[in-house]
């Protein structure tokens, strides 16, 4: 069945980098489009970024700090966080939206992985 598995979270340093992971089984990967969405304690699930099927960052993702990317070969997206801060204490949770004819209306949500940015 559909699965969405993240990984790479954990205890960090402030101002280093971490790489997470979501890899995708059960649907065709290739024909959905890819989120990271971050939600700290007692706040609002945010978007972070999205990639189209295809690589194309969405013109509502956050850039900056944040690079998404996809490899629809291993049926995996990847967000590099860069200078992590204290906002990125949260469980981050990977998404997909369908972005096909065939896929429009289909969506599925991770169980999340917890990052937690401490000294």
């Amino acid at each position: 069945q559909v699965q969405l598995v993240e990984s790479g979270g954990g205890l960090v340093q402030p101002g280093g980098s971490l790489r997470l992971s979501c890899v995708a089984s059960g649907f065709t990967f290739s024909r959905y489009s890819m989120s990271w969405f971050r939600q700290a304690p007692g706040k609002e699930r945010e978007s972070i970024a999205t990639i189209t099927p295809d690589g194309y960052l969405t013109v509502d993702s956050k850039r900056g700090r944040f690079t998404i990317s996809r490899d629809n070969a291993k049926n995996t997206v990847y967000l590099d966080i860069h200078n992590l801060n204290s906002e990125d204490t949260a469980v981050w949770y990977c998404y997909a939206r369908g972005s096909h004819w065939a896929t429009r209306g289909r969506d599925y949500w991770g169980q999340g992985t917890q990052v937690t940015v401490s000294s």
